[in-house]
């Protein structure tokens, strides 16, 4: 058979402690915790205190990898929630990608619309002028482009 319902048997969650708030350390003290943890010399000394402080060795371990990673600046917190997708850099990046690749498919057009003249040319037995010849000469006289087609 059931209690009979009291209010002075009720529990009731007060509101401080309604909810649990994750806890926030700042850099100083991420920096501090890790200066202690570099002055323990005995053992036993970095559990005594992880302990003390209620900290985790995993936690450790990554405030480490980011003062590795940023010095100081890299123990600072971070937001919560996803990372932008794109900072500034990658989006510069980005654009000269696009403008690379529009490059490349102007030099393949430019290639191919080339190579269409060489063929036309032998097809209709005209010689092109070599290069070195066209730079050494800009305006070929009439004798020079006659033996320059018989080449």
């Amino acid at each position: 058979m059931p209690k009979p319902r009291d209010e002075n048997n009720e529990v009731v969650a007060s509101p401080e402690h309604d909810r649990r708030q994750r806890r926030k350390f700042t850099t100083e003290f991420r920096a501090r915790i890790l200066g202690e943890i570099d002055a323990c010399t005995q053992r036993g000394q970095i559990g005594a205190l992880l302990r003390r402080e209620g900290l985790y060795s995993s936690q450790i371990s990554d405030w480490r990898k980011q003062l590795e990673q940023g010095g100081r600046d890299g123990l600072q917190a971070k937001r919560p929630g996803p990372r932008p997708s794109k900072d500034a850099k990658d989006k510069q990046i980005e654009q000269h990608l696009k403008r690379i690749e529009k490059l490349e498919k102007e030099l393949r057009i430019s290639k191919a619309l080339i190579d269409l003249q060489v063929k036309a040319h032998e097809i209709l037995g005209i010689a092109l002028p070599r290069i070195e010849e066209a730079t050494e000469d800009d305006s070929p006289s009439s004798s020079d482009s006659a033996t320059q087609r018989s080449r």
